[in-house]
């Protein structure tokens, strides 16, 4: 057995992320959007600062078509309402949680959404479609 598995810090974690997810997921289902995040895309989302950054880049690297009736910041706002109307708490950015770890092997944090592209962060494609 893996000693990690017996670390409370990583089940805090997991509870942690896997609050995220259903808030995130909750809300895209009340707004009629067809998104489902899994835990390795709110892993590497979190190297984004700030919430609706991370929707924001989201929207944009896989539903780009709702761009063309809604601008980002719009869709990112609604989204995020109603996260936080079910769970208010905000995912700590990859750079925050790993704060313990060695400075080599934290992942660059990333202030602007727009700064997505020049790491090249590749996001899972939706779940069931």
């Amino acid at each position: 057995m893996n000693p990690s598995q017996f670390d409370p810090s990583n089940s805090a974690h997991d509870a942690e992320v896997a609050a995220q997810l259903c808030a995130y997921n909750s809300a895209f289902d009340e707004l009629g959007l067809r998104f489902r995040w899994d835990a390795s895309t709110l892993t590497l989302l979190a190297m984004i600062d700030g919430e609706e950054a991370r929707i924001a880049a989201y929207i944009e690297a896989h539903h780009g078509h709702l761009l063309k009736s809604y601008s980002a910041e719009f869709l990112s706002r609604a989204i995020l309402e109603k996260k936080k109307a079910r769970y208010p708490a905000c995912l700590p950015t990859r750079a925050d949680s790993a704060a313990h770890l060695s400075p080599a092997a934290q992942q660059p944090r990333v202030s602007n959404w727009r700064e997505r592209v020049s790491y090249e962060v590749e996001l899972p494609a939706l779940v069931g479609v």
